[in-house]
């Protein structure tokens, strides 16, 4: 009887797990083979929807590029696998990239993981849909005139060019990725929530920028809202920006509109308030927290990449310098120094031409996700409905047959129109179609602004040499970029 119950044990011990295992491995086969369309004669794209349940999302988080890197190696350019809970197809190619793009609303929808949807909250620009997300953008598109542009030039220069030098009077090195984004977080914070310097002390603005990047390292995480997961960690983080914000807020409904050249928060309150809307606290909270992180993160990540780029090939730091000094941009002491106006940073052809090549090289968001709204065909595969569509621009850019040499760091290239309308895909740091990134004008400004004042004003040293880059989910330096700076001595270049 002993032996009866020691041998029952010990089957229950190790055969029952063994066999809920290859059950869960058989349901999950099954699954997986019942996601595809059999209306659609198409075969599903080549690649693995990893373990049960958890799909590949595990490998992604910790592994992150090395994972997408070895799948479009062994794959190709379009491959199926299963991430954040969902069946997923990653594409990249301009063509490909191109019916996804101009196929919102015919194709696919706008559909961020549900941890960002979470995190951000459904009321933002990103996770709004059809007449909601037409009306919102018309809205805050009045903070990205050309007057509102416009205005914004003397803040962005003032906050670069006192960064810039507080950075050269630390004899040692800077870090140059933490110092980027608290001077991004200073700009995003003036510009387009309408925070008055006097609001930022150190103080207040250190825990805030905190909280944005722990926000920003659990955006993308498994979708579980429980003590210590990622998703847990990032709404406790949004939680103490959104009471900063409510603050801001609360000042901003207390004063009379004040007309044209506001901010993008002021904006969508007085848009509220003409509408004869109620006013939606926590709508406006999430659109100022994604303001605030599209605002300040990705132009960070541009703006550290410029300086290691720039820090690389010194040849273009000083062709950068002969074209400010045929403008008058670069002699006489910084409050001597010509102002910066948008038709100035306008003229300055190969300074855009720095810009576009660093964003080529090292674009700071990665991609962009979608959904199928209907089974459709994609380079002869078929794309289920309900499945969600990642867009690789970081991949794209490196395909793309318009850029001879792709390695090379050569701005030059972008000097020379491209041949024809089918490169536009080719190029698409801040996407396309009716989904481009919002503020893409105002990162131009800001970016071509950091470009002129970096290089009329000081010399650096990379430290370590070139970094090695990291996604999580915004492209930055592993090492943070320690650099020397020391001021630059103006003369002929």
């Amino acid at each position: 009887m002993e032996l009866f119950t020691l041998v029952t044990s010990t089957l229950c011990t190790l055969v029952l797990p063994v066999l809920l295992l290859l059950t869960a491995v058989k349901l999950w086969a099954l699954y997986c083979y019942s996601c595809r369309d059999s209306t659609c004669e198409s075969p599903l794209p080549p690649g693995t929807m990893g373990l049960p349940f958890f799909g590949e999302t595990l490998q992604l988080v910790l592994q992150r590029r090395k994972f997408l890197e070895l799948k479009s190696r062994k794959y190709g350019h379009v491959y199926k696998t299963h991430l954040f809970g969902r069946p997923t197809v990653r594409i990249m190619g301009a063509e490909n990239v191109r019916q996804i793009l101009l196929g919102e609303h015919k194709f696919v929808s706008v559909h961020w993981p549900a941890s960002v949807r979470t995190i951000l909250g459904s009321q933002c620009l990103s996770n709004l849909h059809d007449s909601q997300h037409k009306h919102m953008k018309k809205a805050i598109m009045q903070a990205f005139s050309k007057d509102a542009l416009e205005s914004y030039v003397p803040v962005m220069e003032e906050e670069i060019r006192n960064a810039i030098h507080s950075w050269m009077q630390n004899e040692s090195c800077v870090l140059v990725y933490p110092a980027v984004k608290r001077l991004m977080f200073r700009i995003a914070m003036r510009l387009l929530l309408g925070f008055e310097p006097k609001q930022m002390d150190p103080a207040h603005e250190q825990p805030l920028v905190q909280a944005f990047e722990e926000m920003t390292r659990n955006l993308f995480s498994l979708p579980i809202d429980v003590p210590f997961t990622g998703l847990y960690k990032g709404l406790r983080a949004r939680n103490i920006i959104h009471a900063k914000i409510d603050e801001n807020i609360k000042e901003k409904l207390q004063k009379e509109p004040e007309g044209s050249g506001q901010d993008a928060l002021q904006l969508l309150i007085d848009h509220s308030r003409k509408n004869g809307e109620p006013i939606n606290m926590q709508a406006l909270k999430e659109s100022a927290t994604e303001l605030l992180f599209g605002g300040h993160g990705t132009t960070a990540s541009a703006a550290t990449s410029l300086i290691t780029f720039l820090g690389l090939h010194k040849h273009v730091v000083d062709k950068v310098r002969q074209e400010l000094d045929s403008k008058g941009l670069l002699s006489g002491a910084p409050e001597e120094k010509k102002p910066l106006t948008l038709d100035i940073l306008q003229q300055l052809t190969y300074t855009g031409c720095v810009l576009k090549e660093t964003l080529r090289l090292s674009p700071p968001v990665p991609g962009g996700f979608r959904v199928a709204l209907k089974t459709f065909v994609l380079n002869g595969y078929q794309i289920p409905k309900g499945w969600n569509v990642i867009y690789s621009i970081a991949d794209t850019h490196n395909l793309a047959e318009i850029f001879p040499n792709k390695e090379e760091f050569n701005p030059d290239r972008f000097l020379t129109p491209f041949p024809d309308d089918s490169s536009r895909f080719s190029f698409i740091p801040f996407g396309g179609g009716p989904r481009s990134c919002v503020g893409k004008e105002f990162a131009k400004i800001l970016l071509k602004t950091f470009i002129i004042e970096l290089c009329r004003s000081c010399d650096w040293e990379l430290l370590n040499g070139p970094p090695t880059m990291k996604t999580s989910p915004i492209v930055h330096p592993e090492d943070n970029l320690p650099t020397q700076f020391k001021p630059f001595q103006s003369q002929v270049v």
